[in-house]
């Protein structure tokens, strides 16, 4: 994601919706409304980094789906949200998106969808990061002495940041489980209801 703010496109042929979607974002996020397929996938080229895009199914030039097509060519590290009239049926199963939203969308639906995509993009890094130092980690301790690595201030600057990207993780898996039922995650992973800690 962007070092400032996140930069979210909205892609929906109807000017003044999608205006209306960019001015409820505007205040937390960089938006850029794309009033078409063809416009879309030329903004998503111009810019060098988007996070996040709110995605119409039924346009006239290019659809949503074509435009979904295009950037997994491209290979673009964006989450995508489908905001559509269209309701979703199987065929959606092939599809790369995060989400889907049925219009009409609320205010809220669409703030939380955005924010909701941004803390999964952020705990998909953190576990990444985490991977990469705990191997670290597991390398020198199967190579050096336990008194070597009680000298080693890299190995404690190390250790340090595990213990502080294991923290990061927790609060970002709390503000994800605030914004959604993980329920249906737990069952899709086949996770017993006594892993969440619950008794019942």
């Amino acid at each position: 994601m962007s070092e400032t703010q996140p930069t979210v496109v909205v892609v929906e042929d109807e000017p003044d919706l999608a205006d209306l979607y960019a001015a409820w974002l505007e205040d937390e996020y960089d938006v850029h409304p794309a009033y078409g397929g063809e416009d879309a996938l030329e903004l998503v080229d111009e810019l060098d980094d988007v996070d996040v895009v709110l995605l119409d199914r039924r346009m006239p030039d290019i659809s949503g789906d074509e435009v979904l097509t295009a950037m997994e060519d491209r290979e673009m590290d964006a989450r995508v949200a489908m905001v559509t009239a269209v309701e979703p049926d199987f065929d959606i199963v092939a599809m790369g998106f995060d989400d889907y939203l049925v219009k009409p969308v609320a205010r809220e639906a669409l703030e939380g969808t955005v924010s909701k995509l941004l803390l999964r993009d952020e705990y998909a890094v953190g576990v990444r990061d985490l991977f990469s130092l705990a191997s670290k980690k597991a390398l020198l301790e199967a190579e050096k002495s336990a008194a070597e690595l009680d000298e080693s201030e890299e190995y404690a600057e190390l250790s340090a940041q595990i213990e502080s990207h294991r923290s990061r993780l927790d609060e970002t898996l709390d503000q994800l489980s605030e914004q959604s039922d993980l329920s249906e995650l737990y069952r899709d992973l086949d996770i017993d209801d006594s892993a969440s800690g619950d008794d019942d």
